[in-house]
């Protein structure tokens, strides 16, 4: 049974603003650019690798999800996170490729990045 975070939203109630501000956090552009291969991933693994706590990684599953941008899919014990690609390009024209075509940098400052 569903809870009530664990809902994505439909893809009409989705807003730029709710996008751009899900992805505003270097961790989550991440995400979704490890996503954007079009593969299912396992909330466990290597690949989310990122030094931070897996309850921080949860909180950044779940706001990405409630902005819209993944789907979480549970079978059984195992659930995997897709990103809503097709839905998202119909949506959004060129946003997901311009996202995922954008160097994250990690660490640092503002000022040491300029």
């Amino acid at each position: 049974m569903a809870r009530e975070d664990d809902v994505m939203p439909d893809i009409a109630d989705v807003t730029m603003v709710d996008v751009l501000r899900a992805v505003a956090d270097p961790i989550r552009l991440r995400i979704v650019q490890t996503l954007a291969d079009g593969q299912p991933h396992g909330k466990c693994g290597t690949h989310w690798d990122f030094g931070v706590h897996k309850s921080t990684m949860t909180h950044h599953f779940r706001t990405l999800r409630q902005a819209g941008l993944t789907r979480t899919v549970v079978a059984g014990r195992t659930h995997t996170i897709e990103l809503r690609r097709d839905e998202l390009d119909a949506r959004f024209p060129g946003l997901i490729d311009a996202l995922t075509t954008t160097e994250v940098p990690m660490g640092g400052t503002a000022a040491d990045r300029a």
